[in-house]
């Protein structure tokens, strides 16, 4: 994924209610009408959001007769979700080795506990 593109992405994600209208297409799809029920807003602002998402290729409309039923895609997700795994191995080492110093705080503190104890 083109780090524009990742940007754009991440930039859709960071909105609770488009977060909230993902939710919502990863149970199926919706019209711009059922998508709004739930929010206290316009449905000219819910169609600014999911333009937002189109942008980030996170949503797509398709056509069926009159309808322009709002549809999820998965692919942008799947690359800022390898983007981010990068960052969770990091992470989990960071932890471990904090576990380990923590660890070593805890016997040293015992240690000294039982000094003072034989005195």
């Amino acid at each position: 994924m083109s780090p524009q593109k990742l940007d754009a992405a991440f930039s859709a994600l960071a909105d609770p209610t488009r977060r909230a209208i993902l939710a919502r297409l990863a149970r199926g799809d919706a019209s711009v009408m059922e998508l709004a029920e739930p929010f206290a807003m316009s449905q000219p602002a819910i169609s600014k959001h999911l333009k937002v998402l189109e942008r980030a290729g996170l949503v797509s409309r398709g056509r069926d007769a009159q309808r322009r039923p709002c549809r999820l895609e998965a692919s942008p997700l799947r690359a800022a979700s390898a983007w981010l795994e990068r960052y969770r191995e990091f992470w989990e080492a960071s932890f471990d080795a904090l576990d380990g110093v923590l660890e070593t705080l805890k016997q040293r503190e015992r240690a000294a506990r039982k000094r003072k104890e034989k005195k």
